[in-house]
This record gives C-alpha cells, sequence and structure tokens, in this order.
C-alpha cells in the first residue's frame, strides 16, 4: 500500500520514524535494536536516510594529504530491504539529488523495484559540507521536482537516457516530499515555499512530510496555507523530541526552526542531560497530543539520539 493508503485504512493514530543507516563499517544492529523498541507502537512505516558522498583529505604513510570521496553511511537500500524482510514494516528510503547522478539514481530505482520497495521519500538534499550553495552533480538533478520527473518516468517505463524497457514492470513507485512549516532556509518567503510545493504535488507526490518543529500553531498555519493553494495530500508533522542542552541551539542553526520561549525557559532550568531529556519528551508529547486531538492522523518522529525518548512519547500518547 501507499503511504496515504496506510494512513487511511490505519485503525487509529498513525505512528512513523526514521533511522540512519549505520556508520560506514558499523553493524546493523543497531538500527535493529531501534525497531525493536518502537515497533509495539505499531510503526505504519520507517523512513531510512539516504547520504552524499564528501570531499575527505586522508593522510598518506609520507604524511602528505590526498582528496578522496567518500561516503559515510551507505547502505539505504539494502537497509530498507533487511527492514521489510525482518518486520513486514513498510521501509520508505530517502531518495536524493545531492550528491548522485540520474544514472546512480535509476540503479538505485531498479534494485527497490526488484525488492518490492515501491514507497519513496524524494528530496534534494543537503549541499556539500565544503560547497557554499547546492551544486549538482555533472548529469545529476539541481531539483526534487527535476527528480519525481525520472521516478515518474521510470513508472511509465522509460530509463533516464529516454529509452523503452523491453518489461514495464507493474510495481509503480509511490513517494512524498517535504514541507517546511518555517519554509526551507533558502525560499525568499513561505509564499513562495509553498509555491513550489503544489507544483511537486501537481508532478505526482502522493503526501507531504515537514520538518521538525517546536510550535504546533505553526504547522496549523502551514497546513491551512497549504490548502489555500489548493494542495489536498497528507501533511504529516514532524516530531523531535530535544535530548540534549547542546539543542538549544543546534537544532535553530541546522534546521532553522525556532524553538517557542516557554520550552526554551524550561530547558534553561535543565543543569543535566536526564533533565533536558525530560523536557523534551514532556513537550514533544504535547506536542503530539495536541496534533492528534485537532484531528492530524498521523505523526512522524525523527529519532536520531532519540529512540528512547520517542518510546516515551509514544508510551505516553498511543
Amino acid at each position: 500500500m501507499t503511504i496515504p493508503e496506510l494512513i487511511k485504512n490505519h485503525g487509529g493514530a498513525g505512528f512513523s520514524f526514521e533511522v540512519l543507516p549505520p556508520l560506514k563499517g558499523k553493524s546493523i544492529g543497531q538500527i535493529f535494536s531501534a525497531i525493536d523498541k518502537l515497533r509495539e507502537f505499531d510503526p505504519l512505516w520507517v523512513n531510512i536516510t539516504t547520504h552524499r558522498s564528501e570531499l575527505v583529505f586522508k593522510c598518506n604513510a609520507d604524511g602528505l594529504y590526498e582528496r578522496a570521496v567518500e561516503r559515510s553511511r551507505p547502505g539505504t537500500v539494502a537497509v530498507a530491504a533487511a527492514i521489510q524482510h525482518r518486520y513486514g514494516i513498510e521501509a520508505v528510503p530517502h531518495i536524493i539529488c545531492s550528491g548522485f547522478t540520474r544514472t546512480e539514481t535509476e540503479y538505485a530505482l531498479i534494485d527497490l523495484n526488484f525488492l518490492g520497495i515501491t514507497n519513496l521519500l524524494l528530496l534534494r538534499g543537503d549541499k556539500a559540507k565544503h560547497e557554499n550553495r547546492f551544486v549538482p552533480m555533472e548529469n545529476g538533478h539541481a531539483h526534487a521536482l527535476e527528480l519525481q520527473g525520472q521516478v515518474n518516468k521510470f513508472n511509465e517505463g522509460y530509463f533516464a537516457d529516454g529509452s523503452k524497457m523491453e518489461v514495464v514492470s507493474d510495481r509503480r513507485f509511490s513517494y512524498g516530499v517535504a514541507g517546511y512549516p518555517e519554509k526551507h532556509d533558502e525560499a525568499p518567503n513561505l509564499d513562495i515555499d509553498i509555491q513550489y510545493l503544489k507544483k511537486k504535488i501537481d508532478a505526482g507526490a502522493e503526501y507531504i512530510v515537514t520538518q521538525m518543529f517546536f510550535d504546533n500553531e505553526k504547522y496549523f498555519a502551514f497546513v491551512d496555507a497549504c490548502r489555500r493553494a489548493g494542495i489536498t495530500v497528507p501533511i504529516i508533522p514532524g516530531l523531535k523530541p530535544i535530548v540534549s542542552p547542546s539543542q538549544l541551539t543546534v537544532l535553530p542553526k541546522t534546521f532553522h526552526v525556532d524553538l517557542p520561549s516557554d520550552l526554551v525557559s524550561e530547558l534553561m532550568k535543565c543543569n543535566d542531560s536526564a533533565s533536558t531529556r525530560q523536557v523534551g519528551v514532556e513537550w514533544c508529547a504535547m506536542q503530539a497530543r495536541d496534533l492528534l486531538r485537532r484531528g492530524v492522523e498521523s505523526i512522524h518522529f525523527y529519532s536520531l539520539n532519540a529512540v528512547d525518548s520517542v518510546k516515551e512519547v509514544a508510551k505516553i500518547v498511543y
């Protein structure tokens, strides 16, 4: 089933969360451990992030540094397959523009199609760490809308070079895209951001997952603005429990979100990590309960370094 179908057919409040592929050389066991902790809440799906290769400098035996391209978290397709096979939970891998060519994307789509993984989240992705602005790969995509075009053509039976597939699979990809209640950091304003989002929906995106937010009123205002713009697909709110004092500055800087004054005030009173995590759980649970009370059908949780906190929130809410 597609993600909108999973939400519609679920008999209650939907729950989903996101995991990262293990660092290169690490075991997949940490992902299984996270899922084992959260599976009691009947997750509708699990998102698996994708990470681009980055330019790094390695020191040789002679003391000279050599440039190299390395991906710290490979394995998104394999992790998605492992989750779906082991748990029977719908796996939703991220497919991104950043750091990938059209050909590499095509190979990923072929592999996913063979594996029966047909739900995707399509994203532009972040710029490379050494770049001041986003630069697509040669023969890559500059925007998520272009990536959607490639997936749509694949669904129609065409490869990236325009050639026709001999056999067209009946496994069509369904996909969602990202939405930003406080606007994407590169958008001049929220209205323009929603105009671009509407184009993604018109091009075939079937649902939206939002960036994390900590003020529910911003989510509902975003939903209202999207509906006025003619966007009718599900808009799934993304929540993240704060787990460390450093996130007071890291989250606003990295994800371009505001933290409400009441939340900041409570976090400033904390004198250790345990009390910070408790405040994070309580605030996230408050958000989740309010969202569900006001008619939201499913909530997505960003669980990076926060699996135990997400579990505590889920115990309260589900």
